[in-house]
């Protein structure tokens, strides 16, 4: 895990005066951006997620200064892990997509999404990469969809994946066939993912997850730590915040009917829970999709 954490890149970007052109949020934890910028200086100073850019125009006097024998150019990509530290020369116009992706969303759909095991994810630092099939996945499957329209969810959700997949792939992913040292097994970490994910509607306690890890409670705790980078109950917490945010997106859901679909004892738990995680109410929260 991270244990510093400093701003986000879009706003290290805001800051600067780059225009936002458009953004969108596929999902809690995987967000998109589409920035234009021109003759300034970005610094990056451990962001909490993830970003793959890719350079859509210009971007030929564009310079990070860790890395200076190298320049930008469309279809060139950059892939900047969470905890990173990076500063950039920017000369002359350019624009470029970024995808911010957080690293507790990235670990759970490699398990879930692609049968990898979390633990063995470790994102290169790219600078000015070539990449054709993430250009063309990111272009064709992305950037041509509306983010905004309920309509292309279904189609951008699947090109996120897919693009997520070739990142952890070809640039993520340690096939490497060492034995890792401690945490559970895969076939009970995806129970538990499985479990968790199937009664988020009631209470947990971590006596009933170590009795699905056919566990004692102690040894669960510490491997369950190992494994997901987190305590039992901040897992839990984080789905549920997850899966009221996609049931948020249906504004004929109403509040109280996503707070006991999520495990809350009422709507007013709930309200608390999602603004100590995201820093506004839920009512704010859909105000602003």
């Amino acid at each position: 895990m991270i244990e510093r954490h400093g701003p986000s890149v879009s706003i290290a970007l805001s800051r600067i005066g780059a225009q936002l052109e458009r953004s969108g949020t596929v999902y809690d934890g995987l967000s998109l951006a589409e920035w234009s910028n021109s003759d300034s200086h970005a610094a990056y100073d451990h962001p909490q997620h993830h970003t793959l850019s890719l350079y859509l125009e210009g971007g030929f006097q564009v310079v990070r200064h860790e890395a200076p024998s190298f320049r930008g150019a469309p279809d060139k990509i950059c892939l900047l892990p969470a905890g990173h530290e990076s500063r950039w020369h920017i000369g002359g116009s350019m624009r470029m997509c970024h995808l911010y992706i957080d690293p507790e969303q990235l670990a759970y759909r490699a398990l879930t999404g692609f049968g990898m095991d979390p633990r063995r994810i470790d994102l290169m630092d790219l600078t000015f990469s070539d990449d054709p099939a993430i250009a063309m996945l990111i272009k064709s499957g992305i950037l041509s969809l509306d983010w905004e329209d309920a309509s292309d969810r279904l189609a951008l959700d699947s090109a996120c994946q897919l693009v997520i997949y070739q990142v952890l792939e070809r640039h993520g992913f340690r096939p490497d066939t060492s034995t890792l040292q401690g945490g559970l097994a895969p076939t009970v970490h995806r129970r538990i993912v499985d479990y968790v994910q199937a009664h988020l509607d009631q209470p947990l306690v971590l006596d009933q997850l170590a009795g699905e890890a056919r566990l004692s409670t102690f040894h669960f705790a510490r491997m369950f730590r190992v494994s997901f980078g987190m305590p039992p109950h901040r897992y839990v917490d984080q789905r549920r915040i997850h899966r009221a945010c996609c049931l948020m997106r249906d504004p004929t859901t109403s509040l109280a009917v996503v707070a006991l679909s999520c495990g809350y004892s009422s709507q007013s738990h709930f309200t608390r829970a999602f603004k100590a995680k995201k820093g506004v109410t839920p009512g704010q929260w859909r105000a602003a999709l």
